[in-house]
């Protein structure tokens, strides 16, 4: 198993560890050079949101790779967490922004 997908497996583990919803991920490796993978998961809740992206951050960094950047926190009043690891973009979505930005099938139609 390559590096990345360790990473992207250790992520998967930390959201479902903190009851992450519809956790998915997509390789988009050879659709996109922005990536090789998106994780994306729902919370049913603000806390649950800030839970999840704890988690997931306090995972890659004691991987040692720390985000490059995290947009939309919740303290901030944010429905959609986007944390950028460099291979690895995480979206954390609160229910209502997920159905309605639908990364997963946006993603499918490129694919195609």
């Amino acid at each position: 198993m390559n590096e990345i997908k360790e990473y992207v497996d250790g992520i998967y583990k930390a959201l479902d560890d903190k009851k992450a919803e519809d956790i998915a991920i997509i390789d988009i490796s050879g659709l996109s050079n922005i990536a090789d993978y998106f994780v994306i998961a729902t919370a049913g809740n603000p806390h649950q949101m800030d839970a999840l992206q704890d988690a997931v951050d306090e995972y890659m960094v004691r991987a040692g790779k720390p985000a490059k950047n995290i947009e939309g926190r919740v303290r901030d009043k944010s429905n959609w967490i986007l944390m950028d690891y460099g291979d690895i973009i995480v979206h954390i979505f609160d229910k209502e922004a997920r159905e309605f930005y639908n990364l997963e099938h946006l993603w499918k139609g490129i694919e195609s």
